[in-house]
Formats: structure tokens, sequence, C-alpha cells
């Protein structure tokens, strides 16, 4: 069974910033991967959603933003935790910076790994 790893929220800002997004590219699959794992479930690799998102020019990126919603929400209930509804959160943010949701999608995870 796959872990979720702690990530350091600025650092991964940074880098995204620095690198010119390629860093970024690299946390959506890992966020992909670690929301997946949290919610139990075998959704779209971190790999496919990325070539999704890429193909479609970012059109992928907002289902995207909402499914993660959905999942963490997901695990957050199974884990006996108030959940919100952080699809249409993470979606509106998506919309308007990505790194902001990415931000806060890493947030969550951080507090159920």
């Amino acid at each position: 069974m796959r872990t979720v790893q702690q990530r350091n929220i600025a650092l991964c800002i940074i880098l995204s910033l620095v690198t010119c997004g390629i860093y970024g590219l690299y946390w959506f699959v890992c966020l992909t991967e670690d929301t997946n794992t949290v919610a139990n479930e075998d959704g779209t690799s971190g790999g496919m959603a990325l070539l999704f998102t890429l193909i479609t020019c970012g059109i992928y990126g907002l289902y995207w933003a909402y499914k993660c919603g959905e999942k963490l929400d997901k695990a957050k209930t199974d884990r006996g935790m108030a959940a919100s509804n952080g699809g249409v959160l993470y979606l509106i943010l998506y919309i308007f910076g990505g790194i902001i949701a990415y931000a806060l999608i890493q947030n969550e995870l951080n507090k159920l790994a």
C-alpha cells in the first residue's frame, strides 16, 4: 500500500515558480496519487490525469480539481472528520489560479497523512 508523503507547501510553491512550472507538473501527479490513496480509490493515475489535462488544454484539470475535493471529503468522512463541499471550492480556485488549489489540496493531504 502506498503511503502519503507530507510536503512543505511553501517549498512546493517556490519550486514551481523557480522551475517555471515543471515542478508544478510533478506536484500535480503527486497530488493525484495521494488523493487516490487517502480516499482508498483506484481513480485516474497521476500521469494519466496530467496527460488528459495537457491534451484538453486544461479542461480536464477542472474536473480533476472537483474530483479531488470529492475524494478528500470521502477520506475525511471515512475517518470521522467533518467534511465540507471541497469539490466546488477547489474547482473555483483552480479556475483563478491552479497553484492555490494545489496548496489547499496539499494542506488537506498533510492533515490526513
